[in-house]
C-alpha cells in the first residue's frame, strides 16, 4: 500500500505499469457501483467511462450498478412532489415510484450507457426488472420516535432490498461481449409492482451472486477514515464490525461497510470505498500497486 501510484491523468502509464497486476483479474467479473453523488462531475463521468472500457478491452469483465439519489431529489423537487427521507432511506409512494423508475432506468442509465459507448465500450443498460434478474421483498425500518422514545416501525412505502437475484441476463450480457449497466429497481417477490432499492445494496446483491472478484463503491470520500481522517487502506470483517461498534465508523459510512460485509460474506474477494471524482479511481485501484481506497476483505 505504500508504492508510488501514477499520475492519475496519464492514462497510457497507468495501463503500461498495469500489465503486471492485469493477470489477477483476467477474465474476472468486477461489479462496480458508480454513486449518484460521483456522477456530479463531468470530467469524472468521462474518467469513469474510459476505465471501464478499458477493462472489458483487457479482459476483465465489469458490471455497472448505478444510482442516483441526487438526480432523483432534483427532479422531484421540480415536480413539486415532497421527497421524505426516514432511516436513511427516501420513502417511496407510488407517484415517487414512478420518477425513481423514470429518472434511475431511463435517463441516468442511457446517459451512462452512451458515456462508455463514446469511449469505444459496448454497454447495455438493463434494471433489475429485465428478465426477472432481482426480486426484492417490502422493507420496513424500526426508528425511535423522537416525541415519545418510543420504537414505531415506518412504512417506507415501494421501497425493496433484494431477497433472489437469478443472474442468467448477467452471464448472457457479458458472455456476448457488452457491459451490462443495472439501475436498482426490482420486481416484488409476491406481485408485480416496482420496488425502489438501495443502490449499494442492489450492488452488493449483484457482486454476491456473480462471485466477483471486487466489489467497488465508487463514492464522494477516499475510502474509511480513521480517527485522526487518515485513510485506512484495509479492513478484515471483524475489523469492520468492531469499527462500527466503537463508533469510529459513522453515520452515512455505517451502510457503505455493512454493504462491504454483505458481499464479502456472500463470495465476493474483495469490497472497495473508494472517491468516485478521482481520476482513473477504477484503473488506479485494480491496477496499481497502491490502490485508491479502503479494501474489505474476510
Amino acid at each position: 500500500m505504500t508504492a508510488s501510484v501514477p499520475d492519475p491523468h496519464d492514462t497510457a502509464r497507468i495501463l503500461v505499469e498495469a500489465l503486471p497486476y492485469m493477470q489477477r483479474y483476467d477474465a474476472a467479473t468486477v461489479v462496480v457501483k458508480y454513486g449518484g453523488n460521483a456522477m456530479g462531475d463531468a470530467n469524472a463521468a468521462r474518467w469513469f467511462a474510459q476505465d471501464v472500457a478499458i477493462l472489458k478491452e483487457v479482459g476483465i469483465n465489469p458490471v455497472v450498478v448505478h444510482g442516483g439519489g441526487p438526480q432523483i431529489g432534483g427532479m422531484l423537487d421540480r415536480l413539486g412532489i415532497k421527497s421524505e427521507f426516514k432511516a436513511g432511506l427516501r420513502v417511496t409512494d407510488r407517484d415517487t415510484v414512478d420518477i425513481v423508475e423514470m429518472i434511475l432506468a431511463g435517463s441516468i442509465n442511457k446517459q451512462i450507457v452512451a458515456s462508455i459507448n463514446a469511449e469505444g465500450g459496448r454497454a447495455i443498460g438493463l434494471s433489475g426488472k429485465d428478465g426477472g434478474m432481482v426480486a426484492a421483498r417490502k422493507v420496513s425500518r424500526t426508528i425511535i420516535n423522537p416525541a415519545t422514545g418510543q420504537e414505531e416501525v415506518v412504512d417506507l412505502g415501494f421501497v425493496g432490498e433484494p431477497e433472489r437475484v437469478d443472474r442468467t441476463v448477467l452471464d448472457w450480457v457479458i458472455a456476448s461481449d457488452f457491459i451490462p449497466v443495472v439501475a436498482p429497481v426490482a420486481t416484488a417477490t409476491d406481485g408485480p409492482q416496482t420496488y425502489n432499492v438501495n443502490a449499494d445494496t442492489f450492488a452488493g446483491a449483484i457482486a454476491g451472486a456473480v462471485k466477483a472478484k471486487r466489489l467497488l463503491m465508487l463514492t464522494d470520500v477516499p475510502g474509511v477514515l480513521d480517527r485522526d481522517k487518515n485513510l485506512i487502506h484495509e479492513l478484515s470483517v471483524e475489523e469492520a464490525r468492531r469499527l462500527i461498534a466503537d463508533g469510529t465508523i459513522s453515520g452515512g459510512m455505517i451502510p457503505k461497510v455493512e454493504t462491504c460485509i454483505y458481499a464479502v460474506e456472500r463470495g465476493v474477494e474483495g469490497v472497495v470505498i473508494l472517491d468516485g471524482k478521482q481520476p482513473h479511481a477504477v484503473l488506479i485501484e485494480l491496477l496499481t500497486p497502491g490502490g485508491a481506497g479502503t479494501l474489505v476483505t474476510r
